[in-house]
């Protein structure tokens, strides 16, 4: 009953309108002093600190840091030419192009809301302009950008990693396979929506002009590269990488390209500063809850209720699938996994799922939740670059989010999909 009143009380601070890192932290605090006291509620803000002086976090903020830079020294428009060089011949290319960048660019960003940001400005503007309708243009762009928390490196992967006491680079591995498969899924249904109304074909293919594009984002491929191959080939670790990539975006576009100057990277590092605070006050508030919520043994409690009605792992990976799909609703990802990764994890593992295929499941499922709103954090933002109404837009994205949901119960039930790539590099 703990975990239920804990959820009915966050929700109502939700609906009021309270940030959800301080109604968590409330929670938490009034908890414990129910519980335990007020003396109990001196140690709230040690635990807050503790919480966040993990070192594989410190890959958060320096990922988001990477991400800003990028997005101020020309990265993303060197990638959108040569997406549009590769997949513009094709009847709706300039939308396929947008889900060809967004691939590109979650390759270097890790978060879903930094890929609209960047892309969304440039490419949502070009589809109106080309005829496309707004809602769509808007709905395209959105569930694009949601491949930036599958593909590695991915910001909620790391934090679940955390929770999780699991490999990072393990579950981004195990991240390549799916969010390929949903990329190619994306670009086949705008294809038939482009085939039936007839939208246009962006350009002729030449091959030059693939080579003068590769060349011109040569170093931007590099970026994953650095990132990925580091992180795979075991050289550094997840944050470690981050550095790196952090260093090697610098370097890109203040000696590269030339397009880094002081007045960007002061924007780009106020933009990362504050893209941090806000997950890791989560991070630290949620600590606390999972410590409270350990202290009375709640995720034992539920592993013990839901083991002695099935042990079938598929059984419970639906029901935490139908679990996430609904708290994706109300909560942004960051929140959903540091309140509910470490409740569920020992029934995770009472029954026998891989904490890896897991935390791809739980990546995937919180991923569409950034779809659907009330909350919708990656629509929201979508709907005002294309300044369109969210329920146009989310009626447009019907289809898109139907295809997100087969890359889950895809992954969900047939787990060499996922699996198969990190037995082969890790087994």
């Amino acid at each position: 009953m703990s975990i239920l009143y804990l959820f009915l009380a966050l929700i109502a601070l939700t609906l009021i309108d309270v940030p959800i890192a301080i109604g968590l932290g409330t929670v938490a605090a009034t908890g414990i002093a129910l519980t335990k006291g007020t003396d109990g509620v001196v140690d709230v803000a040690v635990g807050m600190y503790n919480g966040t002086t993990s070192f594989p976090l410190l890959a958060i903020p320096l990922f988001i840091l990477a991400g800003s830079i990028m997005n101020a020294c020309g990265i993303s428009r060197r990638l959108i030419a040569f997406a549009s060089s590769v997949c513009g011949f094709v009847r709706g290319g300039l939308a396929m192009v947008t889900i060809a960048a967004s691939m590109f660019f979650a390759e270097i960003s890790g978060s879903a809301v930094a890929d609209v940001a960047a892309l969304g400005s440039i490419l949502i503007p070009a589809m109106k302009a080309k005829g496309y309708p707004t809602p769509f243009a808007a709905a395209v762009q959105s569930s694009a950008a949601t491949l930036a928390v599958i593909i590695p490196p991915s910001i909620p992967m790391v934090l679940y990693a955390v929770m999780a006491d699991t490999s990072i680079a393990r579950l981004f591995v195990a991240g390549i396979v799916p969010g390929v498969i949903g990329g190619l899924a994306l670009m086949g249904v705008t294809h038939l929506f482009a085939v039936r109304r007839g939208w246009p074909i962006e350009e002729r293919f030449r091959l030059a002009r693939v080579w003068e594009t590769f060349k011109e984002a040569s170093w931007s491929f590099a970026l994953p590269v650095i990132i990925l191959g580091g992180i795979f080939g075991g050289v550094v670790t997840a944050t470690e990488g981050a550095a790196l990539a952090v260093l090697a975006a610098l370097a890109i576009g203040a000696i590269v390209y030339r397009e880094l100057d002081l007045a960007k990277l002061r924007e780009a590092m106020v933009a990362g500063v504050v893209q941090t605070a806000v997950v890791m006050l989560l991070v630290a508030s949620s600590t606390v809850v999972g410590a409270f919520l350990t202290e009375l043994q709640a995720p034992q409690q539920l592993a013990a209720a839901i083991s002695g009605v099935t042990q079938n792992r598929y059984v419970v990976l639906a029901f935490l699938n139908v679990l996430f799909l609904f708290l994706g609703l109300f909560l942004h990802s960051a929140a959903a996994i540091t309140l509910v990764v470490p409740i569920v994890m020992p029934l995770v593992r009472a029954v026998g799922i891989d904490p890896i295929h897991f935390g791809l499941i739980v990546t995937i499922n919180l991923g569409i939740g950034q779809q659907t709103p009330p909350v919708a954090s990656v629509l929201t933002t979508a709907c005002a670059v294309a300044k369109a109404d969210i329920w146009e837009v989310s009626r447009a994205n019907v289809w898109f989010v139907a295809v997100l949901l087969a890359v889950l119960l895809l992954c969900t039930y047939v787990p060499a999909v996922p699996m198969s790539l990190v037995r082969y590099l890790y087994d």
